[in-house]
């Protein structure tokens, strides 16, 4: 509602409207009141492509994730490639992890995809566990696994990265491609930085990560990039007890990170 303001020593009103903290005179005075703005369907929608728009979006994504994940208990992020098939050897794996972590009383969480996402979501489900899927908008996937039965899907791989990282209690990483380095290297530099409390990163499958390791150790280690301990951060199995082991035995002794089992 517009007021008028008298000027200083004189009889000349100034029109002057209020809007929440803000205070407007003059020609700053929109033609129209915030609510009949928000109100009016009328005018151009492209202020749905904004970037205020974008943030409250992005504010509602994670009010969703955290809501949604509040009350998980010990979960356990499993990675890999989307491009597993079912029967493959480390498809087969993925399931046989689940369900041994599921017995050992923690959730499943995985990208919610095909591939050894899948296997992970499925093997927790025929554990009788809690299978979760955490999905992203992307052009060349479609929607949740079938084995999902607690799924949220994300515009954005940045607040989708933050739920994974804040419901997990260890993350293992099977063989895959860019996206699953993507995630072990976010958690290997949150964790080596302090901005997480550090939780186990096991990798599963020393024939498809000794290259990578091999040049840790001979390159970055050796240039002194990395120290012993951000090195054994890192470990290795190939067997699915020894992952579930791993993990247990980290968080039941209180030391979240693994002593780097790495051959």
């Amino acid at each position: 509602m517009d007021t008028l303001d008298r000027t200083m020593g004189g009889a000349n009103t100034r029109r002057v409207r209020r809007q929440g903290p803000v205070t407007l005179r003059d020609k700053q005075i929109p033609a129209t009141t915030t609510d009949q703005r928000l109100l009016d369907r009328r005018g151009p929608s492209d202020w749905v492509h904004t970037d205020p728009w974008r943030v409250m979006r992005i504010q509602a994504e994670f009010v969703e994730g955290f809501g949604l994940l509040a009350e998980l208990g010990m979960a356990v992020s499993i990675f890999g490639s989307a491009r597993s098939r079912p029967g493959a050897a480390e498809y087969e794996l993925a399931g046989d992890i689940a369900q041994g972590l599921v017995r050992a009383g923690y959730a499943i969480i995985t990208g919610g995809g095909p591939g050894i996402m899948e296997a992970a979501n499925k093997g927790a489900n025929e554990a009788g566990g809690v299978s979760v899927g955490l999905g992203i908008e992307l052009p060349q996937e479609s929607g949740l696994n079938d084995y999902v039965n607690v799924g949220v899907e994300f515009r954005y791989f940045f607040v989708r990265k933050t739920v994974f990282v804040k419901y997990s209690q260890a993350f293992v990483v099977l063989p895959g491609g860019f996206g699953t380095m993507d995630e072990l290297f976010e958690a290997l530099t949150l964790v080596a930085t302090g901005k997480i409390t550090k939780f186990p990163i096991v990798l599963v499958g020393s024939s498809y990560w000794s290259g990578l390791l091999s040049w840790i150790k001979a390159t970055m280690l050796t240039a002194g990039n990395i120290g012993p301990a951000e090195l054994s951060l890192i470990a290795v199995a190939d067997d699915p007890d020894d992952v579930v082991r791993l993990i247990r035995e980290a968080h039941a002794n209180g030391q979240p990170a693994p002593s780097g089992v790495i051959p």
